[in-house]
């Protein structure tokens, strides 16, 4: 069996035209942060689409420090990150002048409707001249892929511990 005829190998290539394909349709004329990322991807991305979709109630770190389940010292760091490129504002609230607001500026949430419009494009060109039927059957497949291997991961994998998953 030729390398090309690996079901893994097929994955890896599809996932990373997926990514390039994606990078150009919502990134494109994004500036890299200090680490190389788009602005908007990673974690970063995470979280402004979290603080996207709760825009009606007030969110703190703590919020995020459970939605991530990581430690405070790190969310601390994104968030500081973060506000130096202008996607998000610490505000103090009235009644407890040591809990910090979080809220998008204006550059994130149309940044975040890009992604979310690049996302959109990405998938009508992943699925252009796919019958709905092919469509599920290799959504089946992808599930019946997903079911051998999840057995094989550590429990921490399993249960979305991280967002590297």
């Amino acid at each position: 069996m030729g390398q090309t005829e690996e079901i893994g190998f097929q994955i890896r290539t599809l996932s990373k035209l997926i990514k390039r394909q994606l990078d150009r349709q919502a990134f494109s004329g994004a500036e890299p942060l200090e680490n190389g990322e788009k602005p908007g991807s990673g974690f970063h991305g995470w979280i402004i689409g979290y603080l996207y979709h709760h825009r009606d109630k007030d969110i703190f770190q703590r919020d995020l420090q459970e939605a991530f389940s990581i430690r405070r010292s790190s969310v601390t760091g994104i968030l500081q990150l973060m506000e130096k490129k202008g996607l998000v504002i610490r505000s103090s609230v009235e009644n407890d002048a040591r809990l910090k607001k979080i809220t998008l500026t204006p550059e994130a949430i149309a940044l975040h409707e890009s992604v979310m419009n690049g996302i959109r494009k990405t998938e009508e060109s992943i699925s252009k001249g796919l019958t709905a039927e092919e469509k599920q059957t290799f959504l089946r497949i992808c599930g019946k892929i997903r079911a051998n291997l999840e057995p094989e991961l550590p429990e921490k994998s399993k249960k979305g511990g991280s967002c590297d998953d």
